[in-house]
């Protein structure tokens, strides 16, 4: 009984320091302290946003969440011996109601026809974490949404990691997706290359053949014109020896 109170009064710590802080947050004194200092400030950052670009909105950052959960104050529902609830489990007693999941986080509403009672179940990777138990559905039923909030919460951080993940996986297949169009791009533009200066070495040879061709068409022309003389004139050294025939 000790344990169970000591327990009661660690779950029920949160929610005193939650009414401290919103108490300190509605005291007036404080609250008029602050306004000339927040106004000046207001005016001052406000020019500044003015004249300064906007930042890129960080990711916001997980808030901690209580490793035990908060204390269910709801009329009619009790803690319940998880030892009894497994066991009851085991004996395939209990008929699920509702069930909720995420991640490794789940909860079962679970009812015990043989007793009518209603069993509020949360688990934590397969393993029953924390029980409770009602005589009446709809205070159940409040109980269970209260650990489904509660389950939800502790997931946020799987979730988060999920997302990040799959984030950086599609990172790094657009990345691995860029480096690849952009080898592509250097190959391309290497292959390119390569072909213009095979195009241009090409061309240069061309030229240079067809000057070393123009040259021996030059030469060759000239030598038959050459040849063309020395025909001519051997023709004309021929005719003279030709004897004069008088006419008939």
């Amino acid at each position: 009984m000790k344990s169970l109170l000591n327990r009661r009064h660690v779950l029920a710590g949160p929610s005193h320091l939650v009414h401290d802080v919103r108490a300190s947050a509605s005291d007036p004194a404080s609250s008029d302290d602050d306004e000339p200092a927040a106004a000046d400030d207001s005016s001052a950052g406000s020019a500044a946003l003015d004249a300064a670009p906007r930042p890129v909105r960080p990711v916001s950052t997980l808030r901690p969440v209580p490793v035990v959960p908060a204390q269910v104050g709801v009329r009619g529902v009790q803690i319940a011996d998880i030892a009894e609830v497994e066991w009851l489990a085991e004996e395939e007693a209990l008929t699920p109601f509702r069930v909720f999941r995420s991640f490794d986080y789940s909860v079962s509403l679970l009812f015990h026809a043989k007793e009518l009672t209603y069993y509020v179940a949360l688990y934590e990777d397969g393993s029953l974490w924390r029980a409770l138990k009602a005589t009446d559905l709809e205070a159940a039923q409040t109980a269970f949404h209260h650990f489904e909030e509660q389950a939800t919460r502790l997931a946020d951080g799987e979730t988060r990691r999920a997302q990040l993940e799959a984030q950086n996986e599609q990172l790094a297949r657009m990345i691995a997706r860029s480096e690849a169009q952009a080898e592509r791009l250097r190959s391309d533009l290497q292959r390119r290359g390569t072909h213009e200066q095979a195009v241009s070495n090409r061309q240069h040879q061309v030229r240079k053949e067809v000057s070393q061709l123009e040259a021996q068409r030059v030469a060759a022309q000239a030598h038959l014109n050459k040849a063309h003389r020395q025909i001519h004139q051997l023709n004309l050294t021929s005719n003279e020896a030709i004897p004069h025939l008088p006419n008939r």
